[in-house]
């Protein structure tokens, strides 16, 4: 396993690190895996070098969080792992139980240590823009909650370049602590970001760490237009409002071609793709069999040429913002 620096910080993050959505219960989403199904998967990562955990505190209602929580102290060692969660969608249905107000974030950081299990999480970051809150009311409180010590950094997810930019420049202005990582929407077949995010990130140092970097499954190429043939494809309505066009299913055959040309699974030359461009720390992979995560592990080790690249990026077409919200 590689490690590299999350964008300019000192902390060393593993290639990749491994999104923990897809573990909780089974009763938030069908196609979650409960937590005896949820731990060999947490082994297998710890044992092959990856150190960075992604959740978040709306992943089955909490349940993820304390499923993550118990299988990283009985694997591995928290002084040795980066821990990361999120904040910002509704966990009660009161007024303020959800967002990313200093009431929301001081109470969300207190519930999510507590189902982790832990006294500071290594990433706390803000799971989509609060429109209803100041940024600089959601940043001093994101700066109390690092110098309380109960988290190391603080991050961001999905929203406009703009948004970001806002963000960086009232935390400097005020002498905050600064956002050091941006969990972005971006693969093979939604690549809007290369218009103004990530250009910002690399040129102000923050670490890329994309969600879907797969698009849901979608570019392990068994999909249709009326799904695929897992519960998760047949059931995942997010998925479908974001991929499923002409355009992505184009995207995908040619992925196909060029991943059959390598004698390679798709899953491993859309990942390589990710890995390859710049600025990318760490791509969050999510995993529902094993085969699945050796896959992502495995495309570590493979190099596209450039005239690969060239073929898999030439039939993308611009797409509508997706995955803000």
């Amino acid at each position: 396993m590689d490690y590299v620096n999350l964008g300019k910080t000192g902390l060393k993050v593993s290639r990749l690190c491994l999104g923990c959505m897809t573990y909780g219960s089974s009763k938030w989403r069908e196609w979650i895996l409960n937590e005896e199904e949820s731990r060999p998967f947490f082994k297998r990562a710890i044992e092959a070098g990856i150190n960075f955990f992604d959740t978040a505190n709306v992943y089955s209602d909490g349940v993820s969080e304390e499923v993550t929580g118990r299988a990283l102290r009985d694997f591995g060692k928290r002084d040795e792992l980066v821990i990361a969660t999120k904040v910002f969608n509704s966990m009660r249905p009161d007024p303020n139980g959800r967002g990313l107000s200093r009431k929301a974030i001081m109470t969300e950081i207190d519930h999510s240590l507590r189902r982790l299990g832990t006294d500071y999480v290594d990433l706390y970051q803000i799971h989509r823009w609060d429109y209803a809150t100041p940024i600089s009311e959601t940043l001093e409180a994101l700066h109390d909650v690092v110098k309380a010590g109960k988290a190391r950094y603080i991050g961001a997810s999905s929203m406009f370049a703009w948004q970001f930019a806002q963000a960086l420049h009232v935390s400097e202005q005020n002498g905050w602590t600064k956002f050091v990582s941006m969990q972005n929407h971006y693969n093979l077949i939604y690549r809007e970001e290369e218009r103004e995010m990530n250009p910002l990130c690399r040129d102000q140092g923050i670490g890329l760490i994309p969600w879907s970097p797969l698009a849901r499954g979608f570019l392990a190429g068994n999909r249709n237009k009326a799904g695929g043939g897992t519960s998760r494809a047949n059931t995942d309505q997010y998925a479908k409002d974001m991929y499923y066009q002409d355009d992505d299913f184009a995207v995908a055959e040619r992925l196909s071609q060029v991943a059959q040309a390598r004698g390679l699974p798709n899953m491993q030359v859309a990942l390589a793709w990710v890995l390859s461009k710049p600025g990318i720390s760490a791509p969050i992979i999510g995993a529902s069999k094993l085969p699945h995560l050796e896959d992502a592990l495995s495309a570590l080790s493979v190099k596209l040429s450039e005239d690969e690249i060239k073929r898999l990026e030439e039939l993308y077409k611009p797409h509508p913002i997706l995955g803000h919200s």
